[in-house]
């Protein structure tokens, strides 16, 4: 069992455990200290706003009456048994791949915890250019976002075997 954590992508459960931990903490405290839509300005183009989502990305089905929060569930805690498969089939000299699925582990519980226990996302990250808003997202989007990012990288930094094979057949 302990070299199924040291040979694999299992390895970086530590990285998956702290970003859903600073999720969690960061999702707790806007919620504990702001109102809901309560907005805050960080910065001319990023501002701290409390909102729920009871969507998916970029309020995905938020207005669709209460069954998207099964099925967002339900999607979320499929894709993390997924991920956590592919962490440990993950070689651990694979590093960006291990990470970025520990990432999306991550993003996935993170947001799976609030659906489950709330019935929404929290989300409050939010970014602007004038009066242009980019939708509110979280600590789990973003690691959602970056582990999806480092797993593009590294389809172009360790092509498949099965793309080896078939080039050095020709």
């Amino acid at each position: 069992m302990t070299n199924l954590f040291k040979n694999t992508g299992l390895r970086w459960l530590w990285l998956t455990l702290l970003c859903l931990v600073l999720d969690q903490v960061t999702k707790h405290w806007v919620a504990g200290s702001m109102e809901l839509y309560q907005s805050i300005t960080v910065f001319p183009f990023f501002n701290i706003t409390y909102v729920h989502n009871l969507g998916a990305a970029f309020s995905f089905l938020a207005d669709q009456g209460g069954w998207q929060r099964w099925f967002f569930t339900v999607i979320a805690a499929v894709a993390s048994v997924l991920f956590v498969y592919w962490l440990a089939k993950t070689p651990k000299d694979n590093r960006n791949l291990g990470i970025a699925f520990a990432l999306l582990l991550s993003g996935a519980l993170g947001n799976l915890i609030d659906r489950m226990l709330l019935g929404y996302v929290i989300d409050f990250l939010d970014f602007y250019v004038g009066s242009y808003h980019w939708p509110a997202f979280n600590v789990a989007d973003s690691a959602i976002f970056i582990g999806a990012a480092l797993m593009i990288l590294d389809s172009f930094i360790n092509p498949s075997e099965t793309n080896e094979v078939s080039s050095s057949n020709k």
